[in-house]
């Protein structure tokens, strides 16, 4: 009984320490900069793009854009952010909270937005100090004028202020997971390329309207910033102020990077092109020796051959002298021929002389013995 309940209180103890090392895994999906999970430029072209407050919440909630990736509380799930608003004369200060638990709030952004006695509006985007370190502001210069300006400048205009809280949301809005910070730039960029490509976003480092720094010091929330005072963004990152100065060492990280890269596949190539070139000339040189070879044998076989022929063909030429002791045989013997023939042809016709002479004498005697006869008749 004992030993069962000692197995039963081991599988147990390896099953909770599974699903604990599962849990830390989930939680350790999501990046520590707390920064990179909210870009401030595509807070300012949805502020720009937006018709007034409410419409600009909505859209910073919408879970079809998922402009926010923060994850504040680690729930698992992005942090609802609500507006709340302030106004003192011709100078609004809008501040964005991130809703943590109940009455439990986190600062994350400012806009301020004031017009001087020009009637020129200026506005800049502030990051909180405790999340994007100190005096990381952006400009934002919209292609055209911002409709949500209208709504700000009338009479009996009533600040805005988020009715929706802790479990209390609108009917649009369902959390969802947060997800790498590699693929939420990537929707940030989408975002920044295609819907508002014609807005540009300057970086400054100081503020312009003392006004709304007031208004600020008497509404700031920082629930989270109480929890964690040693997880601000001085304490993360040593060697840089702010946000801006952050990415300007990653990009100048990232550029040695890819300098050392190139560079190193620069001195990596010529290696590869002088083994390629050496391999290439022996490969050369090799069938050029080949081939001196093949034309020195070649060349020594065919004078074999040919000197062979000359041999033959003296040898031929010498059975000339052969077919030329032919030649003259036949032609002393056919001579020889010859002239037996004429010596013994004049013999012949005087054989036949004499024998016509001969018979012509008989004949003669014949006819004169006939003609005696005749006359003796």
């Amino acid at each position: 009984m004992k030993t069962q309940i000692l197995l039963l209180t081991l599988m147990t103890s390896v099953f909770v320490s599974q699903m604990q090392g599962q849990n830390r895994t989930i939680v350790s999906a999501t990046n520590s900069e707390i920064s990179d999970n909210l870009d401030l430029r595509v807070v300012a072209s949805i502020f720009g793009d937006s018709r007034n407050l409410q419409d600009f919440e909505r859209q910073l909630n919408d879970p079809k854009l998922q402009i926010s990736n923060l994850d504040l509380n680690n729930d698992y799930e992005v942090d609802y952010l609500r507006v709340i608003e302030s106004v003192e004369n011709r100078t609004h200060l809008v501040i964005i909270q991130s809703v943590l638990d109940r009455d439990l709030y986190q600062d994350v952004a400012t806009i301020e937005v004031e017009k001087d006695r020009y009637n020129q509006v200026q506005i800049q985007v502030v990051g909180n100090a405790y999340m994007y370190g100190d005096n990381y502001i952006y400009e934002p210069v919209y292609y055209r004028t911002p409709l949500i300006y209208a709504s700000f400048w009338v009479n009996n205009y009533r600040p805005y202020y988020s009715s929706w809280s802790w479990n209390i949301y609108p009917s649009y809005y369902y959390a969802w997971n947060p997800y790498p910070v590699f693929r939420y730039r990537h929707n940030v960029n989408n975002c920044l390329n295609n819907y508002y490509s014609y807005n540009s976003y300057n970086y400054v480092n100081h503020r312009r309207s003392s006004v709304a720094v007031g208004i600020y010091s008497s509404r700031r929330s920082n629930g989270y910033e109480r929890q964690y005072p040693n997880y601000s963004f001085a304490r993360r990152n040593t060697t840089v102020n702010n946000r801006y100065e952050l990415d300007q060492k990653r990009n100048n990280r990232n550029n040695s990077y890819s300098q050392n890269r190139t560079q190193s596949q620069r001195v990596a190539t010529p290696q590869r092109t002088e083994s390629n070139r050496n391999y290439s000339q022996n490969r050369t040189e090799a069938p050029r020796v080949t081939t001196q070879q093949r034309t020195e044998s070649n060349r020594n076989y065919s004078q074999n051959r040919t000197e062979a022929p000359r041999v033959t063909t003296q040898q031929r030429t010498e059975s000339r002298n052969y077919s030329q002791n032919r030649t003259e045989t036949p032609r002393v013997v056919s001579q020889q021929r010859v002239e037996n023939q004429r010596a013994n042809t004049p013999q012949r016709p005087e054989v036949r002389n004499e024998n016509s002479s001969r018979n012509s004498g008989s004949n003669n005697a014949n006819t004169n013995s006939r003609s005696n006869g005749r006359r003796s008749s």
